[in-house]
This record gives structure tokens, sequence and C-alpha cells, in this order.
């Protein structure tokens, strides 16, 4: 489970690990036992987080006009199709 620093406790750690999820858990400024962070792993949640966070920004989405989920479902996608080819031409 990817998760941010905000989820990392020793008792959340050990629950995961109790249903057989691996964490990958920065470990917290008031950690009692700091855990090893495959950093690679953590890019990668940041990248997730802040996609979420750009979708956000978008009224239409955050706000929830759409009330069917097929037309949400579309709305996030061309969001999602705009920030890619965006990311082509500099331009997002």
């Amino acid at each position: 489970m990817l998760a941010d620093p905000r989820y990392d406790s020793d008792s959340f750690r050990q629950d995961l690990l109790d249903h057989g999820i691996l964490s990958v858990i920065q470990s917290g400024k008031g950690c009692s036992t700091p855990q090893k962070t495959d950093w690679r792993r953590n890019w990668e949640r940041n990248r997730i987080e802040r996609m979420f966070n750009r979708l956000k920004q978008m009224r239409r989405i955050a706000t929830r006009y759409d009330k069917t989920a097929l037309s949400l479902t579309s709305f996030l996608n061309l969001d999602v199709a705009r920030f890619w080819t965006g990311s082509f031409i500099g331009v997002a």
C-alpha cells in the first residue's frame, strides 16, 4: 500500500502486515522506529497524488455537477487527456 507519511504509525503498519499488505509509507517525523523508504515507489505515489490534486482543481469534477457515473467518467477522461497532451507540447 502506498500512503502519505501522515499514515505512518507502528499500529497501522502492523495492521497492514496482519492482512498481508506490504506498506510503502515514508517515516514521519515523530516515528518511534524509522522505516526504510523505497524512494522510487514514494515518487510514484507522489505523482498520483499530484494528478488527483490537479483534477480537483477542475470545478466540474470537484463539485460533481455530473450526477451519472458515465458523465463523470467521461469528463475525467477528457481532463486526463488534456493534461497528458499538454505534457507533449509544454502547456498544462
